[in-house]
């Protein structure tokens, strides 16, 4: 089995907050006739095996520029099931806030069957589209709190990272209060805090993860 590519690191952290600016272009993306196609394909074969994702308004990275000031971002708007197109998300960018516990613990969930991406697959934290006019760095609190009910304490934006199908995320890395409980949301049918030793993780932690967790420690 050929192994998938590695995703390319495009900027490197750790920000905070104050250094992560955005600006948006007022005009969507307008997307060929044959991604439009195979994006009215992709929301179509998930509708008919009973997904309630629904079609929508996400964000495209136009351009970006990290400096020791900090990180700067161009998104724009561009329909949501762009992102779902085989080989070619448009530059769709979405943000990852993998979520560690006082204990140093991460948190991983198992994705529901229903889910347009990853469905039945182990992931780290929290993540998702980033909404139109909203920052990234945002979105990352916004997804940990919409999937799995807990604020962290802390947050730092920690990588802009090209994956090998044209999309693009926005890495975060949130830790939780001592005695913080999570709840998970329908989009997770499992979860486990697995070690601060990556070494230690279960078979169920692929190297994908692995990686990323690498990155990130």
């Amino acid at each position: 089995m050929t192994q998938a590519p590695a995703p390319a690191l495009l900027a490197r952290g750790p920000w905070d907050a104050a250094q992560v600016r955005v600006v948006w272009r007022p005009e969507p993306f307008e997307p060929a006739a044959p991604t439009v196609q195979a994006a009215d394909a992709a929301i179509r074969a998930l509708r008919d095996r009973g997904s309630p994702s629904h079609d929508g308004v996400a964000a495209r990275l136009v351009g970006f520029s990290a400096t020791g000031a900090g990180l700067e971002l161009e998104l724009q708007p561009l329909r949501w099931a762009l992102r779902l197109v085989e080989g070619d998300a448009s530059q769709s960018i979405s943000a990852l806030c993998v979520t560690r516990d006082s204990e140093g613990r991460w948190l991983a969930g198992r994705r529901a069957a229903w889910l347009s991406t990853w469905a039945g697959r182990w992931a780290l934290g929290a993540g998702g589209a980033v909404d139109e006019g909203e920052s990234p760095f945002d979105t990352l609190t916004r997804e940990l709190q919409e999937e799995w009910s807990v604020t962290p304490n802390r947050v730092v934006g920690e990588a802009l990272v090209r994956l090998p199908h044209q999309a693009v995320m926005f890495v975060g890395q949130a830790w939780l209060p001592e005695g913080a409980t999570v709840v998970p949301d329908d989009e997770h049918d499992e979860h486990a805090w697995w070690p601060a030793d990556i070494d230690a993780w279960p078979p169920e932690a692929d190297e994908p993860l692995r990686r990323m967790a690498r990155l990130l420690a």
